[in-house]
């Protein structure tokens, strides 16, 4: 008897020692595949945090703002945009520039919200608007800007009634401009400049009146080069910011002399030669 109910408690003995054997198995797989899933997943989560940390584009340096409220045939505007703002191309000091060319200065509008009367005749109010006819024809700086430099130059040497020229010598289609000029939207824009001058504070005494990052420069305006050097606080200045941030440079830019300045109104011989001279050729 006693050998018999060994042999039949035997095999019981021996399916729960599999049955346990299984069931360790069974725990250490589900806990190695846990263990796994959970490396997994920080992995994966690291991963995407570090590609995110290397993926995100770092805010780019805003550029310095420059804005020119000026009118066409004042002779201190044509030879600042001639003589000085044109450095800006010359020098690569416009990478780290965003230029806003105004053409109004001190015009003024008749009672009827319409009428334009320019401080230097009827001809100033025609160059006035062919530049905001071509500002907008040709919305690209360097598409416009050599266009109004040539009209610029033109005025400095008294030919500014030669001003089509220019067309040709830039190669220019002339059709848009004259579009604007013939369709009175180039009056429309005009307006837009007299208003966008009327908001400015502190107001314009004088042109030029040139404006870095809203601050105007005042009489010092043809040192305005190492204003916009000094307001730019990105890391890829141009090198020739540190010939104009020089002392010596700003020195000799502000020597003394009479403020080269149209003030409002007629203020010199030169301005009522000019009068008279575009009142007979307008």
């Amino acid at each position: 008897m006693r050998v018999t109910a060994s042999i039949i408690t035997s095999p019981k003995k021996e399916t729960r020692r599999r049955r346990y054997t299984m069931m360790a198995s069974i725990s250490r797989s589900k806990l190695l595949l846990l263990i796994s899933y959970v490396s997994l997943v920080f992995f994966v989560s690291s991963s995407s945090s570090d590609s995110s940390v290397i993926s995100l584009p770092s805010s780019p340096t805003p550029k310095v703002s420059l804005g020119l409220y000026y009118e066409s045939l004042c002779p201190y505007c044509s030879a600042f945009i001639v003589n000085h703002l044109s450095k800006l191309f010359e020098e690569d000091i416009i990478s780290i520039v965003d230029l806003h060319l105004s053409p109004w200065g001190n015009t003024k509008v008749r009672s009827d919200n319409v009428t334009a009367v320019c401080q230097h005749g009827a001809f100033e109010c025609l160059l006035d608007t062919v530049e905001a006819c071509a500002i907008d024809a040709w919305p690209k700086l360097s598409d416009h800007f050599p266009f109004i430099l040539c009209v610029e130059s033109l005025v400095t040497e008294h030919k500014y009634d030669k001003w089509e020229t220019c067309y040709q010598k830039l190669k220019l289609n002339s059709k848009p401009v004259s579009d604007c000029l013939s369709s009175g939207h180039g009056d429309k824009l005009e307006l837009q400049y007299a208003a966008e001058t009327s908001k400015l504070q502190p107001p314009h005494q004088y042109v030029p009146w040139v404006v870095v990052d809203g601050q105007p420069l005042y009489e010092d305006y043809e040192n305005f080069i190492s204003y916009i050097c000094k307001a730019y606080k990105g890391n890829k200045k141009p090198a020739a910011c540190d010939k104009y941030s020089s002392s010596n440079y700003i020195r000799s830019a502000r020597v003394n002399r009479i403020p080269l300045v149209c003030g409002k109104g007629v203020n010199s011989m030169w301005d009522l030669l000019e009068r008279i001279k575009t009142s007979l050729l307008s």
